[in-house]
């Protein structure tokens, strides 16, 4: 099958809520992005061009504002054009197109390896570009839909692969975002590929009976029109056969096919809210409605912002409607979600802009969160966050707030506010008084009391699921540990003042703060407070930087080394059999665990742990102290290595490879050399030595791929 036919002007009469002077700037877009793929042709043989033709289409049909317009005509050309650059579409169209255009261009080079880990990397990327402009996930669902469309010319092997990405991570962004036109699309398509014999059933069954469908739908139409015309109510209605895959939904449920009693189905629009309920009185005065069927989205409408009333009611011949009313308001975000209010920021109701920021802020929490955590957490993050069962429970103003299924009254505090999570000391739910523990359903409503002098609980890291609400109570127990830190270490350099007979005043006057904080490269005195309740300089010492009496610190080390040796199993290095002692990784040979090291006593900035043949500490034989591993511990190391590349495509393998590695990419640093290859210096993050000895073998097995030596 033949895509449509699309070409500049086709695409220029869908664009027609533009004014000329945009037109213009649009049109410039597409030239330039006709040019970049001059004589490019794709599988399914057509010119290349008609893609982001195509995808700026379906753009047009959300309204979308011109720079989203400009950045889908031009989405490809850095990764399928001549010699299109970044800097030079910023030039020609300004930073907001570069940027989203860079962002789409760095997605579309990703793919799934398999259906966890390196979805989670997949929907990593997509979110931070969503994090940075909304505008991005657009496009980039756009892009998706027309690539399904001629998913059939790929191969059968990479049109099920597709099928099932595009369902795991891209269907459920476009349902939080409300996008129903492109998810439900998506939905079928997907379905006629992962299942093409169900799929085939269900068409088959509904084709069957499709005239006799299309008959009663357009009598039942023609029955409601009659009846609102009567009474006045200026309406349009719209009959439609219910999807393919929202009936596969309810058979995959149990349903029988004589079960499901809204394949027909009706969409009524109006103009006022008001009319809304008098178009359901009136159809219930006629037709006898389905008990408990009724729906009430407008009072309380979706947290993606969906708003109509539901009903299902018996039509004069005998079958079963399902009745949709709303506004045409209602019906621009329920088909196009956010894209209805493109300058929310600018235009838009509060209410528009508070519900984007909410998403915004959920997904954003979950890219901080992740820069401190394994990616193997991260996924877990995003499935209990993003792509699980959702709940909607309610403020007492009758605000919904969208949570994940078994979500507590502490997440929704901390949902609501940070402030409010933090100061939370109990919860009420439907005027009854509920544990912090208790697991909240759809249309709660909650309640939250604080008292401004309560702080979280250490406990409430085992109740609360999101990861919102996780970040927030380890950024206040990490801050909690350096203030009691500051305190000790503040009493500890006082009472060893004191117990020397010497003037606190006069020790820790200006000029001796002032070498201190040379000598030790800090810059505040709670600083100084910190380095010693944390216990990385004693007091002796810092009293004796203030002295001409001065103690080395490699002697204050020694000191504590020689003292009854304590094993805690919290610390990554022992050192001497000890492990209250701070010490610091080496940064010039980054050692990981299960690396051979050895300590070595710095002057004045504790004890640092090298690899035994680092080539910095072989001469200093003097200053090296026994450390070993603490085999216990589940830290992750960051280290660094470098490869000779002859083929820099082969950055989305290593990106892939990575991922099912469970290593972190922390930075990517590329030199070209003389002879046409690039040295790329890599800065990761990894569990032990055996995991990153596997990596090297594992990216060795590339072609023209070469691990460098280390020295």
């Amino acid at each position: 099958m033949k895509d449509t036919y699309i070409d500049f002007e086709t695409l220029k009469e869908k664009l027609n809520y533009f004014p000329e002077s945009s037109l213009k700037k649009i049109e410039e877009a597409y030239l330039y992005a006709q040019k970049e793929h001059q004589g490019i042709k794709r599988l399914t043989g057509d010119d290349f061009i008609t893609h982001p033709l195509h995808v700026a289409e379906i753009l047009a049909s959300l309204n979308a504002d011109d720079v989203t317009i400009m950045a889908a005509l031009l989405h490809e050309v850095l990764n399928n054009g001549e010699n299109a650059t970044k800097e030079e579409i910023e030039e020609k169209f300004g930073s907001e197109v570069a940027i989203i255009v860079d962002s789409i261009s760095k997605i579309n080079k990703l793919e799934l390896m398999d259906e966890t880990e390196s979805s989670a990397i997949y929907l990593r990327k997509v979110l931070v570009g969503l994090a940075e402009d909304p505008r991005v996930l657009y496009i980039k669902l756009a892009d998706r839909l027309h690539n399904m469309r001629t998913n059939w010319a790929v191969k059968e092997e990479k049109q099920k692969e597709k099928a099932n990405e595009t369902m795991t991570v891209l269907v459920p962004i476009a349902h939080r975002l409300g996008i129903n036109s492109i998810k439900s699309e998506l939905e079928d398509i997907c379905l006629s590929y992962l299942k093409p014999d169900v799929y085939q059933d269900i068409l088959d069954k509904l084709n069957k009976t499709k005239l006799e469908l299309d008959d009663n739908l357009q009598e039942m139409k023609e029955s409601i029109s009659h009846l609102l015309t009567e009474n006045g109510i200026d309406h349009e209605i719209k009959g439609r056969v219910k999807s393919v895959y929202s009936i596969y939904n309810k058979l995959n449920n149990g349903k029988r096919w004589d079960q499901i009693y809204d394949i027909l189905a009706l969409r009524v629009f109006v103009k006022k809210e008001t009319d809304c309920y008098t178009v359901i009185g009136l159809i219930h005065s006629k037709f006898r409605p389905l008990p408990k069927r009724f729906k009430d989205y407008i009072a309380n409408p979706k947290a993606n912002m969906y708003q109509s009333l539901h009903t299902s009611v018996f039509g004069l011949d005998g079958e079963v409607y399902e009745v949709q009313v709303r506004t045409y308001e209602m019906d621009e975000i329920a088909e196009k979600g956010m894209a209805s209010h493109w300058s929310y920021k600018e235009k838009g109701t509060k209410k528009v802009q508070a519900v984007m920021e909410q998403k915004l802020e959920m997904f954003r929490n979950i890219i901080e969160t992740n820069n401190e955590e394994s990616d193997s957490s991260f996924a877990s993050n995003v499935q209990s966050d993003l792509l699980s069962e959702l709940i909607y429970v309610f403020t007492p103003k009758g605000d919904v707030i969208e949570l994940p299924k078994d979500a507590t009254p502490l997440d929704f505090a901390y949902r609501i506010h940070g402030k409010v999570g933090d100061t939370t000391v109990g919860a009420i739910v439907n005027d009854n008084i509920v544990p912090l523990s208790y697991n909240l359903q759809n249309n709660d409503i909650v309640k939250i009391i604080t008292n401004n002098n309560a702080t979280p609980n250490q406990d409430w890291l085992s109740i609360v699921k999101t990861t919102q609400a996780k970040s927030r109570i380890k950024a206040f127990f990490s801050k909690k540990e350096r203030e009691e830190h500051i305190e000790k270490g503040k009493n500890i350099l006082e009472k060893e003042i004191r117990k020397k007979k010497l003037s606190i005043s006069e020790v820790l006057n200006e000029e001796n703060l002032n070498k201190i904080f040379k000598d030790l490269k800090i810059d505040s005195l709670d600083e100084l407070y910190l380095q010693i309740g944390s216990l990385r300089y004693t007091a002796g010492y810092i009293i004796s930087l203030t002295t001409e009496d001065k103690h080395n610190v490699e002697d204050i080390l020694m000191e504590r080394i020689g003292k009854p040796k304590v094993i805690e199993s919290k610390n990554d290095v022992i050192i001497d059999g000890n492990t209250n002692i701070m010490y610091s990784l080496a940064k010039c040979c980054m050692p990981v665990k299960g690396d051979d090291i050895i300590g070595f006593i710095t002057k004045g900035e504790g004890i640092s742990i090298h690899k035994k043949n680092c080539p910095n500490i072989t001469d200093k034989d003097d200053r090296i102290i026994p450390v070993e591993w603490n085999m216990n511990s589940d830290s992750m190391y960051i280290t660094s290595i470098s490869l000779y590349v002859h083929n820099t495509s082969f950055l989305v393998d290593l990106v892939n490879e990575a991922a099912k590695e469970k290593i972190t990419i922390i930075e990517i640093k590329n030199k070209d050399l003389d002879n046409g290859s690039t040295l790329c210096n890599l800065t990761i993050k990894v569990k032990d030595k055996e995991a990153l000895d596997h990596f090297k073998r594992q990216l060795e097995s590339f072609k023209n791929v070469e691990v460098k030596d280390e020295v």
